[in-house]
């Protein structure tokens, strides 16, 4: 991506985890009775192609291309993921090295949230889709998160994070912000709808649980909280241990809202 981008979570194993977790079905639920076995798809942010790959089969007579800004994670994907009509490449979401009016559904995935220009990066999106062309776009909201047993420190950790996206020139609760964006860049027939993860059997907490306790300590995440002053070890540690401490709760539950937008060219 052009400009002083950077990605708050970093690619660390933690992050990637819960990438390869996604599927089309717990996170393109909401385009997936729209996509034609013809549809010519692009995934914008595709991470390491989970979601690609299950919209690929979705689509048999059609085509879907992935994009992601990081060569080695494209890479990851391309070998891990193997179909006739799937390809992957690294690209510029904000200078799709693609043609006008070339694809018939832009899917988008947990990336405007993390961008310093969403608006301009939807209306690259938009100048890629066919006159009819469908813009699907997902993302969670952070200030709508919400879990249990209450604990402070997690208070502090979604704070902590918070700080760091806006620094970053990131918002957080993007998702609440996707219906004004998607119409800034262009659009004006939008549905709009919502969707949640939910974490709550022992399994689903652990995972959960674990990877955030990773997350908070080992990654580029930690790393940056450290370097901008936002938290000291002691703190992240404290974070990594109240993760741990609801990840044991039998009566834990985790719930990240998303919203998400369908919008017509």
């Amino acid at each position: 991506m052009t400009g002083p981008e950077v990605y708050t979570h970093g690619h660390h194993e933690s992050v990637l985890r819960s990438h390869r977790w996604r599927t089309a079905e717990n996170s393109a639920g909401f385009v997936l009775a729209r996509l034609a076995p013809t549809a010519r798809v692009l995934d914008v942010g595709c991470g390491p192609g989970t979601i690609t790959a299950d919209l690929a089969r979705r689509v048999p007579e059609g085509e879907v291309l992935g994009i992601d800004r990081s060569a080695p994670v494209v890479e990851a994907a391309r070998s891990q993921h193997g179909a006739e009509n799937l390809s992957f490449r690294v690209g510029d979401v904000y200078a799709l090295d693609l043609a006008d009016a070339s694809f018939d559904v832009v899917y988008a995935h947990q990336v405007l949230q993390h961008l310093t220009r969403p608006v301009d990066a939807i209306a690259e999106m938009r100048r890629v889709l066919k006159p009819g062309g469908l813009l699907a776009v997902r993302d969670a909201d952070f200030g709508g998160f919400f879990w249990a047993p209450t604990d402070p420190a997690l208070e502090r950790w979604n704070a902590a994070y918070h700080r760091l996206a806006r620094l970053n020139g990131a918002e957080p609760d993007g998702g609440r912000h996707l219906p004004g964006w998607v119409r800034a860049a262009g659009f004006a027939d939008l549905e709009v709808s919502s969707s949640t993860w939910t974490y709550a059997t022992a399994t689903e907490r652990q995972w959960w649980g674990g990877l955030w306790a990773e997350r908070v300590t080992e990654s580029d995440l930690a790393r940056q909280l450290l370097v901008h002053g936002l938290c000291d070890e002691v703190e992240l540690d404290d974070f990594a241990d109240a993760f741990a401490r609801w990840a044991a709760s039998p009566d834990g539950v985790f719930v990240v809202p998303n919203v998400e937008v369908l919008a017509r060219r």
